[in-house]
């Protein structure tokens, strides 16, 4: 049985939908799943929700084809659209929704003979400058994919937020003009009645963005896209582990690999099932908090390939197989991120396979 587990609060990411159903009663909810669910499980997440969102997004084909393969049938929109590798036949055969961000797509999708199959995004570059088409050829290139047989009509429109997380930036505000600069110079017939441009940094501090589809990414999974948390929402995962043993330390001994950290009195250690091999960040800071018994302690020493020594205190009376809480409701995500400086998103999508994945309420 796995010791490093992933716990999944169901509870809290229906709560997380509702309070953006309620907030936001206008536009509709695309629940992003892609990288694993953000660490959460992508087929049971999808499971959990997908009666309560409108459609789900991804990143690769793969990762749509694993969703409909476990009975998925809303829709699912491809957010990095088809790779040259891809097979395009794909896109039919599992009604698949692509984002369309280059020429060579378009190109691609006239040489399909079936005519009105897939509804399509086109992405306009409003300012992220990774993928989109910019404002001089994107209305040229928008009636070339009008112009494909098998693209059904109207086409959505979608682009992507650079700077949301940066209140105080005038980059947002300047890339939704363009947004909406550029669908004012299309024929109307085309275009789709769902237009997105807002993530979750958009979604919660520019209401403006919401256009009527919001994407609902690290947001649904309780996760604050900002430094601060956000309080209506509720953190979804608790990564934990256990104590494996408990050790007395003597002042002036080191602990670990390469010697990096010696204890400056006599205390007790605990050595917790955890490390790199599971996915907790291996190049951590020192004096990363952990959660033990409802206080927090430092990490000491390097974080190994299945190990981390904590600091217990001289007077612990912990014992082997007592809960060790990296990161949940009592000590935020955001938190570890802000002492490690490793963003939350990446503190949750790196977890291993190792740490098992387990489902409550």
């Amino acid at each position: 049985m796995s010791i490093a587990v992933v716990e999944v609060n169901c509870k809290s990411i229906l709560h997380n939908i509702e309070f953006f159903r309620k907030k936001f009663p206008n536009s509709t909810l695309m629940a992003v799943v892609k990288a694993n669910a953000y660490g959460h499980g992508m087929e049971d997440v999808a499971k959990l929700v997908e009666d309560r969102v409108d459609c789900f997004g991804v990143a690769r084909i793969s990762e749509a084809i694993a969703l409909r393969q476990s009975g998925i049938r809303s829709s699912i929109v491809l957010l990095e659209g088809f790779f040259p590798h891809d097979d395009i036949n794909d896109l039919l055969d599992f009604n698949l929704q692509p984002v369309i961000h280059s020429s060579w797509q378009i190109d691609a999708l006239n040489t399909i003979p079936f005519a009105n199959e897939i509804t399509a995004w086109f992405k306009i570059d409003t300012g992220m400058h990774r993928l989109g088409f910019h404002l001089d050829e994107a209305v040229s290139e928008f009636n070339r994919l009008a112009d494909c047989n098998v693209i059904r009509h109207p086409i959505n429109i979608i682009s992507h937020f650079s700077s949301a997380d940066e209140l105080s930036s005038t980059q947002t505000n300047k890339q939704m003009a363009l947004f909406d600069e550029f669908i004012h110079l299309l024929d109307a017939n085309f275009v789709g009645s769902q237009q997105s441009i807002a993530a979750s940094g958009g979604i919660l501090a520019w209401p403006n963005s919401h256009r009527n589809m919001i994407r609902l990414g690290i947001a649904l999974y309780g996760v604050s896209p900002f430094t601060d948390q956000v309080a209506d929402i509720e953190p979804v995962m608790t990564l934990k582990s256990e104590l494996i043993t408990v050790r007395k330390h003597l002042k002036g001994q080191s602990v670990g690999y390469g010697q990096t950290w010696t204890s400056e009195s006599d205390t007790i250690l605990g050595v917790v099932a955890m490390g790199y091999g599971d996915g907790y960040p291996r190049g951590i800071p020192a004096n990363t908090p952990v959660s033990i018994n409802g206080r927090i302690v430092p990490i000491v020493g390097r974080v190994s390939m299945d190990m981390i020594v904590v600091d217990l205190g001289q007077h612990s009376q912990d014992k082997p197989g007592d809960e060790v809480i990296f990161w949940g409701k009592e000590l935020p995500v955001e938190q570890i991120a802000e002492h490690t400086g490793i963003s939350a998103y990446e503190l949750l999508t790196r977890l291993t396979s190792r740490a098992k994945i387990r489902y409550k309420d």
